[in-house]
């Protein structure tokens, strides 16, 4: 009741060791605390099913079928032990394959015939040997006995260590002895790549230097004995942290790691070349600029697709070297997990995988080093410290690390570590490009290579990201010069309006435009970004400007509460063209999983063409408020939520509402609101009044997002609670749309609704309770751009309806184009929009480049701006129009409407400019 049995605890590392999945069944129980009563490390399964938490106990097939949804198997596909012939009969009922467990040797040799495979004789961090990375046991033992000396009768033991991305490693138990064998992979390689022989030699004058590394035995060239060249090492007993949140760790604990971690890269960068016999280990001089040679050409042999962000990359990053590096030895792959602490301490005992090792800048090192600062905790190839307080944890920011490792080496503080960071992930991209390339022939040493192609496209973008703040410093920093040339240039062609081309260089050379950090114009967008661009324009020009009218008039039919089948079809159209979910930024999809892989600033430029029409959004699945709560989801969504709800979102199959506006209360503060959220035997009941909920009223509306209190005794910001609650649910009343100037905006509308004892499911909440108002202001600062990016498009739009309109029409003896007032209204507009567009560039770079938080003055400023500057162009258009501009003709009084409505949409003038001079204030 207390311990794990031993064996049963080897058994699962042994099996979670090759990949599978793993999951506990409970029947236990409450303690007089609260807290449920489970004596067992949870850290061991994947899935933790407590009987007293949902409810149910075995043997109720219930239970059975929530562990399976869980894990995400079918039954057949699992196996289930218990000592309890009950549980046991139900589960086989199911489909399940069962082991009784009178006898727990009995049972797991039971469990060994099932998996095929021993659960006994576990090594930490290794597995089975890989069918395509196995090596000739009979001749390795025979050279083992050659070399070691001595016989054994007991059969050798042979497996691999289950991370790292390149060499093939090994854990050999040759009788009393624990080695390690680090070989080439098979076939055909890259000229110099995966050089065990360097590897052995560093090794060896890096021990002989007080480096700690593992002891090197023998190097072994034949390849005649188990196909390729390999040498070996004593296995080195302590524990590898392959998650750098440390968890388990106290503060302290986890910041003497990163503190030794830091002091042994001194220690290699101090090694003394000629005394360890490695002046030529490597060439001296210029290191930087041949690793971006070297890794280009390697990324150039091992391209399967174009990778727009390497492609700027690799002309970037010759431009921008940086002088006076230092030659000592590099590591190459310096991080936590190819480290071995001592198990009772911060020691480290050998530092390992030194295939990337030669003579170069020591500052490349620390770069790399830091590399986990900037990925996600779920990251498939390296965990990472992006979505972790590390100042909470203990851990050293990046900035603080870099320092650290200035103050040990004594020497000043690195100013242009943007660039090695930009350079560190450029050249991780180039490395998993080629991990990915020889995933498809089967040559890869790691289990997880297949997904390296995305891999290296988000190190890609992580590593422009970079250059461009690189950029940003080397600005901030140059001397007032000449002005930059401006050829703005005005072009005008066919199609629904005119548009010009807005520019601050002339792009006529590659290396020109990737200097650019502020993309002012669609023709400087990357590659990728402005084919979906002209994409983009060619659709709007041909299917959604002459489908207006139809819209329009759909809008007052007596139908307009039933979606007109045009808008589906156009759906169905951009969905088939790739013009499809283009909102979410790749910050928070960097797989690009569910969107476009855009950056915020990418996006404006395709966001402002959208809003040039009032349907575009839609057809394009951009549009608020899906957009909005697809982005919580993707943040803050289980497995299981995204799975229910933003799979169909995102293919456009359902809609959804964000329901937090209550009329009681002023809910520009959204610690006003009043509805309740109150737990019930695994539910939560829901109470409230919401009005001008947006989307609740269109038939395909399956999801709302409710945001209610769970704690109204709670600090301020921790009563509220997010809740996904489908709109089928008993005890929802819609029941009106609200008007917006007389406009009911069918077929979404803007509801009012009553949620009367809603009971939804616990695990329907998200994030967890108190956790509400941290989701809304995550929801609000993406949702308020793509707002005020929009009305970039109306005011485009207006303006260019009006130039249209006052070159056509005569009014007292001349064209309206030659009127003073005329002149004077276009001439407004025109440097009214270039402000306005200014300020959300900047907010939306600001976004890529320092994250929603550090842009947040530039988001409230844009959101005060851009509604008002709207507006009054929207008016000078009417005004041009007359009559018409006022009737349904025309997109100009709907673009009015909702300028003027966006002044209370996302937060009212009021609050953003109290926030604005707030900030100003601090600055």
């Amino acid at each position: 009741m207390s311990k794990q049995l031993p064996l049963m605890t080897e058994a699962l590392e042994c099996i979670r060791a090759e990949g599978l999945k793993t999951a506990v069944l409970s029947n236990n129980f409450y303690l007089h605390s609260g807290v449920s009563f489970l004596p067992l490390d949870r850290n061991q399964f994947d899935v933790v099913i407590e009987s007293c938490r949902e409810g149910i106990c075995k043997p109720d097939p219930r239970i059975y079928t929530l562990c399976l949804e869980r894990l995400g198997v079918q039954p057949k596909e699992s196996i289930f032990l218990d000592d309890i012939g009950q549980n046991l009969k139900a589960a086989a009922q199911l489909g399940i394959n069962t082991v009784k467990v009178d006898d727990p040797e009995a049972a797991l040799k039971e469990l060994e015939t099932y998996l095929g495979f021993p659960l006994r004789g576990f090594v930490p961090q290794t597995r089975l040997v890989r069918p395509t990375m196995e090596i000739p046991k009979g001749p390795l033992q025979k050279y083992l006995e050659e070399v070691l000396g001595g016989q054994t009768t007991d059969p050798l033991i042979l497996r691999q260590f289950s991370h790292g991305q390149s060499n093939p490693t090994y854990y050999i138990k040759f009788g009393d002895r624990n080695l390690v064998l680090r070989k080439k992979p098979p076939g055909s390689l890259l000229p110099s790549a995966h050089a065990v022989e360097r590897e052995y030699r560093v090794l060896k004058a890096l021990a002989e230097a007080g480096v700690p590394v593992p002891k090197v035995l023998t190097l072994c060239e034949d390849s005649s004995i188990i196909g390729t060249p390999f040498y070996l090492m004593e296995y080195c007993t302590g524990h590898i942290y392959k998650d750098p949140s440390l968890p388990g760790l106290d503060p302290g604990q986890r910041r003497a790691i990163y503190t030794a971690m830091n002091k042994v890269l001194c220690k290699i960068h101090r090694v003394d070349l000629k005394a360890a016999g490695l002046e030529d280990y490597g060439k001296h001089g210029n290191y930087v600029q041949r690793q971006v040679q070297t890794w280009t050409k390697q990324y150039r042999a091992t391209e399967t697709h174009p990778i727009p962000a390497m492609e700027r990359l690799i002309e970037w990053l010759p431009l921008h070297l940086p002088g006076n590096q230092k030659t000592t030895v590099v590591h190459g792959d310096f991080r936590l997990d190819n480290l071995i602490f001592h198990p009772e301490g911060p020691e480290v005992l050998a530092v390992l995988d030194w295939e990337l090792s030669t003579l170069g800048d020591p500052i490349s090192d620390v770069a790399y080093n830091c590399m986990a600062h900037y990925l996600p905790s779920h990251f498939d190839i390296l965990k990472g410290l992006k979505d972790c307080d590390v100042m909470q944890l203990g851990i050293p920011t990046a900035e603080a690390y870099f320092q650290m490792y200035c103050g040990h080496m004594g020497i000043p503080p690195i100013e242009n570590w943007n660039f090695y960071m930009a350079f560190s992930f450029f050249r991780v991209a180039a490395i998993l490009q080629g991990v990915y390339k020889r995933s498809l022939t089967g040559q890869a040493s790691s289990a997880a290579a297949e997904s390296g192609g995305k891999q290296a496209e988000l190190m890609a973008n992580l590593a422009w990201d970079f250059a461009t703040k690189e950029g940003f410093r080397v600005f901030k920093e140059c001397p007032a010069a000449k002005p930059l040339a401006r050829p703005y240039s005005t072009w005008t062609r066919n199609g629904a309006f005119s548009r010009r081309n807005y520019v601050t260089m002339a792009p006529s050379t590659p290396a020109h435009t990737s200097k650019a950090h502020l993309i002012l114009s669609p023709e400087g967008l990357p590659g990728r970004a402005q084919d979906l661009y002209h994409k983009l324009r060619r659709f709007m020009d041909s299917y959604v400007y002459p489908a207006e009218q139809v819209l329009r008039d759909h809008q007052v039919s007596q139908s307009r509460w039933t979606p007109h089948p045009l808008i589906e079809e156009l759906k169905d159209k951009a969905k088939s063209e790739g013009l499809w979910n283009l909102f979410l930024p790749v910050e928070n999809d960097l797989e690009v999983k569910y969107g476009a892989g855009l950056t915020n600033q990418e996006f404006a430029h395709l966001c402002e063409l959208m809003g040039t029409s009032l349907f575009a959004p839609e057809i394009f699945n951009c549009s608020a408020p899906d957009t909005g709560n697809m982005e919580v989801l993707v943040r803050y969504g289980t497995e299981e939520q995204k799975e229910r709800w933003l799979q169909p979102l995102l293919d456009g199959k359902i809609r959804s509402c964000f329901a937090m506006t209550e009329p009681q209360v002023a809910s520009s503060d959204a610690t006003n609101i009043e509805s309740s959220v109150i737990e019930e035997k695994g539910f939560y009941i829901l109470n409230g009044h919401k009005w001008w909920i947006s989307g609740a009223l269109d038939p395909r509306c399956q999801l709302c997002v409710f945001m209610g209190k769970t704690n109204p005794e709670a600090q301020r910001h921790k009563q509220q609670s997010m809740l996904l609650v489908p709109m089928d649910t008993p005890g929802i009343t819609v029941t009106r749309p609200l008007s917006v100037f007389g406009e009911e905006d069918p077929p979404a509308g803007h509801g009012e609704i009553f949620f009367e004892n809603v009971r939804v499911p616990k695990e329907y909440i998200l994030l967890g309770p108190g956790r509400g108002f941290e989701i809304a202001q995550g929801r609000l600062g993406p949702g308020r751009i793509h707002h005020c990016m929009r009305l970039m498009g109306y005011s485009e739009r207006a303006l260019a309806l009006m130039k249209e309109r006052v070159t056509s029409r005569v009014a007292f003896g001349k064209p309206l184009a030659e009127q003073g007032t005329i002149l004077e209204d276009i001439a407004k507009s025109r440097a009214e929009i270039e402000q306005a567009r200014l300020l959300v560039l900047k907010a939306a770079l600001l976004m890529d480049t320092a994250g929603n938080k550090a842009a947040a003055l530039e988001i409230a400023m844009i959101k005060m701006v851009a509604p008002l500057m709207a507006l009054r162009v929207i008016d000078r258009a009417i005004q041009a129009f007359g009559a018409a501009g006022l009737s349904n003709d025309y997109p100009l009084a709907q673009f009015f409407a909702w300028a003027r409505a966006l002044r209370l949409a996302d937060g009212p003038d009021e609050v953003h400019r109290t926030a604005v001079a707030k900030l100003e204030l601090k600055r």
